[in-house]
């Protein structure tokens, strides 16, 4: 993203997925790189399972909130993310959805999926689905689409060792979720 071009993007999930945390350190990413930015978020029940949604712009913009049919991506923790919050999303946009399959029905977007949950597994990390979904997006929207993020994979690597460098252990498990997200997206063909 370069001048003054502008990014809305919707992140959704349920409690304990990390959306907010998601959301943090995209908003942190955009300050460093000089963007004005607003982040809003609706949690369904207070505890963990209900539905999160987080609204995230990057550049110009008065307002926190994404209305219906503007939104540039969708980032979905869980398969119904698409379902629920796909009325965000304009016509040329794509979603990432952790999701075993890629499902093809969206004629207006590319829809990217990923199986965030079982690498998760496979890393022994069960909570770095967040990270994982989001090292996939930065690599498979890279490759796919004409609207690439604002920011890299370089410039979140460094808001992470920043916010994390006093707890080695926990970023080291952060970056090996994003690191291996970016792999799977960067090998996938779609």
């Amino acid at each position: 993203m370069t001048g003054s071009k502008r990014q809305q993007l919707i992140i959704s999930g349920v409690g304990g997925q990390g959306v907010i945390f998601l959301t943090r350190l995209l908003a942190e990413t955009a300050i460093r790189k000089g963007k004005s930015v607003f982040t809003s978020e609706t949690h369904g029940m207070a505890q963990r399972g209900g539905t999160v949604i987080s609204h995230l712009k990057v550049g110009g913009f008065s307002s926190p909130l994404i209305r219906p049919f503007k939104a540039d991506g969708l980032l979905a923790l869980r398969m119904h993310g698409l379902d629920q919050h796909g009325v965000y999303l304009k016509p040329d946009s794509w979603a990432i959805v952790n999701h075993l399959k890629h499902d093809t029905s969206e004629p207006d977007r590319p829809v990217f999926a990923i199986g965030a949950d079982r690498i998760a597994q496979k890393i022994d990390n069960l909570r770095s689905v967040n990270l994982i979904v989001l090292g996939f997006a930065m690599a498979v929207i890279l490759k796919n689409v004409d609207n690439p993020f604002f920011c890299s994979l370089k410039d979140i690597k460094a808001v992470l060792e920043s916010q994390m460098g006093h707890k080695q252990k926990m970023l080291n498990a952060s970056l090996t979720a994003l690191e291996t997200g970016y792999d799977v997206g960067m090998k996938a063909k779609f």
